[in-house]
């Protein structure tokens, strides 16, 4: 029993990673799936900056198998399990319910983000490499795609104002609570660095078009960075 937790955190693992080979690609909600057809919505970062699933997937997957063969019953790493997994477990469904339901969807990630910020809180220091670090990169682009699909979603349905104003809605949101989470994670930076990530291929996919937002993500960039180093000191004090 006590293996239970390392087990169902492998097999959600495992889950999660080949979800992408058991449904139809997915690069943003479909225009027929929402009422006001959402074609590149400004809040959805440049396309390359979704190949961070492969550095998630692949360190998870990591973890996961050493979680498995030498932590099985580390009680630190069975407090952190738990949030994780299911997080995972939802994840495992996010593709499948993303291609029939942007409503569903969204509200999935607001459940796995939570969970995996949760499970990087919860992350025992030692091994941090091997279950903190891919915990926090997780949880970080939860976060970003959490508000990403907010904003497509709510420009879709014509709730305020259109994907441009709720691209900075979403962007604003994301940031507040994105450096709340990161000044309670001092010792997690992976959070805030990908949440950097998902900023930048936000600057790359409006630089053209909407300059005013790519500037509002570049401040929340230097915003972001600023927390991640104020907490590192806060930390580790000289």
């Amino acid at each position: 029993m006590q293996h239970r937790r390392a087990l169902l955190t492998a097999i959600f693992t495992a889950t999660f990673v080949v979800s992408p080979l058991l449904t139809d690609p997915f690069s943003g909600f479909r225009p027929d799936q929402l009422p006001i057809p959402q074609v590149s919505p400004p809040v959805q970062p440049a396309g390359w900056a979704f190949s961070i699933w492969g550095l998630i997937y692949s360190w998870l997957i990591v973890s996961a198998v050493f979680g498995l063969w030498k932590r099985p019953a580390d009680s630190d790493w069975n407090a952190a399990r738990e949030p994780l997994l299911i997080s995972l477990a939802i994840g495992s469904f996010w593709l499948a319910v993303a291609n029939t339901s942007a409503i569903l969807a969204t509200i999935m990630l607001f459940l796995m983000a939570p969970l995996a910020i949760a499970a990087t809180a919860a992350a025992p220091l030692k091994d941090r490499w091997l279950f903190q670090a891919p915990a926090g990169i997780l949880a970080g682009w939860l976060t970003a795609a959490s508000f990403v699909s907010l904003g497509s979603t709510a420009a879709g349905y014509g709730l305020l104002t259109d994907g441009l104003g709720w691209a900075w809605i979403s962007i604003i949101a994301a940031l507040g609570v994105g450096v709340w989470v990161q000044r309670l994670l001092p010792r997690a930076p992976e959070y805030g660095f990908t949440l950097v990530w998902a900023l930048s291929g936000i600057i790359a996919a409006n630089l053209d078009r909407h300059p005013s937002l790519a500037t509002l993500a570049a401040v929340g960039i230097a915003i972001v960075v600023a927390t991640i180093f104020f907490t590192l000191r806060r930390a580790d004090p000289a």
